[in-house]
Formats: C-alpha cells, structure tokens, sequence
C-alpha cells in the first residue's frame, strides 16, 4: 500500500478532503460537490469517502491526517473586531485534533491515524508550490483571513516553503474587495466575480481616492486599510456613511439597476488591487532572486512580472487542504508530484467519474433518448453542433478540483460568436450577462492567440489577446457601460474581455484526452482551436457532479446538446421536462 496522507478542512466555507499516495495527489473533492450546498462549511463525511473509495483504501491505511488550520497561534494576536466575531466559532478549533479524530471516528472507516495540524498559511503556500512544475520559486499567497497575516511571501525550494514576510491583519486585499462588494450591492463570496466581470466596462475614475484615502500603498506593495472607512461587524466586511461619502452616496442595494458608478468602481478597485499584486509579485521576486512566481488566491497577468508563473487553480480554503496534504507527504519523505515540467495536480482533474456502463444504465433506466457514436465521430458531430452556434454541456472524466471549467464539467461554446457570452450566462447558466468566460485551447496553437510566457499544458493562466487577433476599432466606438459588451474586440470575441484580457485554459492530449479530440476537430471543422467554457452549473448550485445532476441541469436550461462520456444527448429528442416542485424555490441565488 502507497503511503497515505488524508487531508481536510472543515466548518468553514468549502470544506474539502483530498488524498495524496506517495506525495502524487489521488483524489480531492469539496463537501458541496456531494451535499448540493454551496460552499459547504460542513465536516467533509461524503468527501473523506470518495477520496478513500478511490483509492480502494480505508482510515487504517492511512499514515496520517493533514488539517489545513491551526488557529490557536493567531488567534489572540488579531485585533479585536476580528477577536470578537472569531471567538465563538473558532471555539471548536482551538480543540481540534480531537474534533476531527473524533468525526472520523463515527465514520466507521477504520482506525483513526495520527492527525497533524499545519498552519494556514503555510498550507496555502504549499498548494502553491509544491504542485507546479518549478524546483524554486517566489511564492506570494493572497487571501482575507489567516493565521496572523491576510498575504504571505514565500520561497519554495525542493519539498520545502520558507516564509519571507507578510501583511498583517486587519490589512487584507479580501477586505478590501469586501468593503467594495458589499457598497456596490454584490453578494459575499460571489461578488469578486461580479467586480471581476464589470471592471473592463467601467473607468478607473476612483483609483486616485482610493489610493488616498481606503488604502496606502508602498513601492513594495505592501499596504494598508484606512479602518475608518472598512469595518468588520459580526463576521461581515462593511461600509459606512463616511464610505458613501467618498464615493457619492448610499451603497447600492442587491438587484437593483447598476450604474455607471457601480462600473466605475469596480474598475478602479480591480486596478488598484492589481496594481498590489504585481507589486508584491515583484518583490517576492527581488528578495528571492527567483525569475518564477508561483500564486495562490489570485492571478498574475502574464507580463505583469518578468519569468513564468504557475497559478494554483484552488484557492482558499479548499486549495489549503490539498497544501496541507502536500506539505505533510514531504515532511514524510515524498518526493514532489512532478517537476521539471507538466503539471502536478492530474490538470486538477481529481474527482470522481462515471464510467461508461454507469451512465448507460443511468440513461436506460430513466428511458432517456441517446446516441452512442465512436469517440472520433462523437468530437465531430459535436464540433459541427458547436460551429453552428449550439450550447453543449460536457460531462466527461474525473470531475475538476475547485470552481474553474477545465474539460471535465463544463458548457462550451463558440468563441467567434460576439453574442455567445451573453447567451451562456444568460439562457443557460442564469448568470449576468458580463461574466468573463475561459478560453479552453490547444497548447500547441495558444501563443497563435494569446501572449503567454510558457508552453505546454495550464490549467489557468492571466493574458492578452495577440494583437493579430484584435479587431481594430477605426474611429472608436460610442458605446459606454455595459454596452460595451457587444462591441466586437477580436476575432474570439466571446472570451475577450474590454481590456483585451482572457483566462486562458491551455489543453493537450496527455492532460484530457476527450477534450483534445474535441477541441482539434472543433479546429478541423472551423479553423480556430479553442473553444468558450463556462462551469456545468446553474446560478445557485455548485457544479454537476453525477449523471442524474448533469441531466437536470441540462434539461432545466437552454442548452442545446449533452454529452455525457462517450454518450450524445440531443435536447430536441428528450421528453417534456416536468418536476414535482419548481427547482427555483429551492435555489438560493450566488
């Protein structure tokens, strides 16, 4: 038997369990891929059994266990609004180690091994770097909460991560964002989204006050909050009236209109932060001597600092989970997962999937109209649905690790189509119409279309569009706001957002097989070699996980075609969807 190491998080938003033999990551999954929660806080039961199951294992085979979180160094030493609303629901995890070996306990998986407490931050910065493909690198992790610090720099090398320095509490880019989202009306724990996909349609026009008076920055990037105008009330992130007067008034209430102010305030926190990150990107860089960057709980755009970067696809809590495993495996003697290239995550590819007989019976059982064409024909006849404007849902292999869309569980679309983003948020994913999409494309033709810094397989990198594939706009566009959205900026006008920017998703055929087969003959039949990704979710739901879940999805939304593993679904040959309770009602919006 391999050298276990099971590692977890819990009672705290998405709580996971991953699975690391030998020091190679085998499995990891969050809590709500199961519960159908989102962001479950819960102890991870149904995560901690599908990573055992597939490693045919059981708690008695298992050399230990990595909690991500030992709380008890920081907690004291955090200022005291932070104090006060951590206190009663940290009071569990100052008694840790027995909660957990006692959960576990009532699973009645076996003997409960020895349970090892890492640090939060080091947990997170090993995510970072021990999966990438660098023998050493400067490691900057951001976040809102850890132990002491809310961002971290770091310098990995070998099996090892060695803390440079950090940003204290209550100073925290997460912060930060908060105050914004809550003041422009956004949800808690969605709304980076929100700021993230209006920013390009709005003007940097706060920037300047918010550097003089929200935020202090130095040359290094480190920086601090002007607490006057951020508070931290019962656990939650708030403005004030000295905020709305900076800013031109009250906050903005969820679901009412956005204005221009909404949008212009987005741009000018998301240019400021970025500015922060790539400061202190540098910085690590500098105090290391390292050219390689490895990031947890953000993104660096290529070109932004000099040398490659690798950017850990999980962030916070989950991501620290897989870190902590990490972390306890090296400890332990096990070499890294994978260096010299590629990737050391399985493409983050680590949750379960359905077999071909599974899904048939599936299908069957519910008299579900299919095909069943071979693997070529099927990357064909998808291809040409695809090039006809269609929206697929794609279900094949191991479910992704963490909420990117990367070839497993996600919905396609075709990137030349200026209405195709739009469409997918709005029709099939109930999202707002602003939503960047992934470009998922071809390692091989990637650098054809976007300026990036590295070859080979990613599972998510920060670009620009190449300027051979921008629309040149002669004589400008009247088009303001939202508006800006139908304004055709390349020739992949679907994942191009307003500032030439894309998230790019890089595939060959060794990371996932099917999906390289359909993105080549997505290229064969139409020219272009990637394709517009979008996570297989609806609003509200984590993303699909079984068979039964995908179909549900699909048959609830707009989407065109199905494809479940080597199955073809056709919505225009199932039967009338019909359900006994209105799925909405039991939905809770993101």
């Amino acid at each position: 038997m391999s050298d276990l190491v099971l590692g977890l998080s819990a009672h705290c938003p998405d709580s996971a369990a991953a699975l690391i033999a030998d020091g190679v990551p085998l499995a990891a999954v969050q809590e709500e891929r199961f519960s159908r929660r989102c962001h479950d806080p819960s102890f991870p039961t149904l995560a901690i059994e599908y990573c055992l199951r597939e490693a045919g294992a059981g708690l008695d085979d298992v050399a230990a266990v990595a909690y991500y979180d030992d709380p008890t160094p920081g907690t004291r030493h955090r200022p005291a609004e932070f104090r006060r609303t951590l206190t009663r629901r940290l009071g569990w995890k100052r008694r840790v180690a027995g909660t957990v070996g006692r959960s576990l306990s009532g699973l009645r998986l076996g003997q409960v091994p020895d349970i090892l407490i890492r640090c939060h931050d080091e947990s997170r910065a090993a995510s970072a770097f021990l999966p990438s493909p660098f023998e050493s690198a400067a490691v900057l992790c951001l976040g809102g909460a850890g132990d002491l610090a809310s961002t971290t720099l770091w310098h990995g090398r070998g099996s090892q991560v060695h803390r440079l320095t950090d940003i204290r509490l209550p100073h925290s880019l997460g912060m930060l964002y908060e105050a914004f989202m809550y003041y422009c009306g956004f949800r808690s724990g969605s709304g980076e989204f929100d700021i993230a996909g209006l920013a390009p349609y709005g003007e940097p026009r706060y920037a300047t006050l918010i550097r003089e008076k929200i935020v202090q920055i130095q040359p290094d990037g480190s920086f601090r909050l002007n607490t006057r105008y951020i508070k931290n009330v019962r656990g939650q992130v708030v403005t004030g009236r000295a905020f709305g007067r900076l800013f031109g008034g009250p906050r903005r209430l969820p679901h009412a209109p956005l204005t221009d102010r909404e949008l212009d305030l987005c741009a000018s926190v998301r240019l400021v932060a970025d500015d922060i990150v790539v400061r202190l990107a540098r910085t690590a860089q500098r105090i290391t001597g390292e050219s390689r960057l490895c990031v947890a709980g953000g993104t660096v755009k290529t070109g932004g600092c000099p040398g490659e970067t690798w950017t850990q696809p999980v962030g916070g809590n989950a991501g620290g989970t897989l870190g902590a495993a990490l972390a306890v495996a090296a400890d332990r003697g096990a070499p890294r997962p994978l260096l010299g290239g590629g990737d050391g995550m399985a493409f983050s590819l680590l949750g379960p999937a359905y077999g071909d007989e599974e899904i048939d019976a599936f299908l069957r059982e519910n008299e579900i109209p299919h095909t069943r064409p071979a693997p070529a024909a099927l990357a064909r006849d998808v291809a040409a649905e695809l090039a006809q404007g269609r929206v697929v849902a794609w279900f094949s292999g191991r479910m992704e690790f963490g909420p990117e869309p990367l070839g497993a569980r996600a919905v396609l679309g075709d990137p030349r189509d200026p209405d195709m983003q739009s469409a997918m948020n709005l029709k099939v994913t109930f999202r707002e119409s602003h939503r960047p999409l992934t470009a998922s494309v071809l390692a091989a033709d990637a650098k054809d279309y976007f300026r990036l810094d590295r070859d080979g397989p990613s599972m998510l990198t920060a670009t620009e569009i190449s300027s051979s594939r921008r629309v040149d706009q002669a004589g400008g566009t009247t088009a303001t706001g939202l508006n800006l959205l139908h304004v055709r900026r390349s020739t992949i006008p679907a994942v191009t957002d307003v500032d030439y920017s894309a998230r790019v998703h890089l595939i060959d055929e060794q990371s996932n097989p099917a999906y390289h087969r359909l993105l080549a003959a997505f290229k064969e039949a139409t020219g272009c070699p990637l394709l517009a990704a979008a996570p297989f979710r609806m609003r509200g739901e984590p993303v699909v996980s079984s068979p039964g879940e995908a179909y549900a999805c699909f048959m609830r939304t707009n989407m065109d075609v199905l494809v479940l593993g080597c199955f073809l679904l056709y919505k225009r040959d199932q039967p009338m969807w019909r359900e006994a309770r209105d799925w909405r009602e039991a939905i809770r919006l993101d």
